[in-house]
């Protein structure tokens, strides 16, 4: 008997012990997620949200991103930025310029628009809210990253994120 509770501790424990290897997060300092993507390398992800106040950013955030399959992949695979545009919450005011800063420079018209970079910081591609969860959503992001591998050479590069 005790050795039978002995090892469901140990299962249990173990099962509930942090994995190793990187944790899905957004990130909000773009420059040091910029160098991150750089040394992995991975593409980044740059997510222009209104997390407290946008329908279809919040219908994306529960169907996509706050789902373990997404976050798994993420975690593997991509460097997560977001600039938030929150109306109810107060942001840094440095976080507040730099936000604004990319906005501009990408000329966002509206919420939620998703940008992919390659590890370099070149665009890849802009998406937006897609139904279906997070397997079309990463199915998006795979075909997105392959046409980008198999483009031809002497294509002109695409626009880049911005220098510090």
């Amino acid at each position: 008997m005790k050795k039978t509770i002995l090892l469901t501790c140990t299962a249990l424990l173990l099962a509930c012990a942090p994995r190793a290897g990187r944790a899905f997060e957004w990130r909000t300092d773009l420059a040091q997620a910029a160098a991150d993507a750089r040394q992995g390398p991975r593409p980044l992800l740059l997510n222009f949200s209104g997390s407290d106040w946008c329908g279809w950013c919040k219908r994306l955030d529960a169907e996509v991103f706050s789902q373990p399959a997404f976050q798994e992949f993420a975690a593997a695979n991509l460097v997560c930025v977001l600039a938030d545009f929150p109306r109810r919450t107060k942001l840094d005011s440095a976080l507040q310029a730099q936000n604004q800063k990319l906005l501009e420079h990408f000329q966002v018209q509206g919420f939620p628009t998703l940008l992919l970079f390659d590890s370099t910081g070149e665009l890849i591609t802009q998406m937006g809210y897609q139904p279906g969860g997070p397997a079309p959503f990463i199915a998006a992001v795979r075909q997105a990253l392959a046409r980008h591998q198999m483009r031809p050479a002497g294509q002109p590069p695409g626009p880049r994120l911005p220098a510090n």
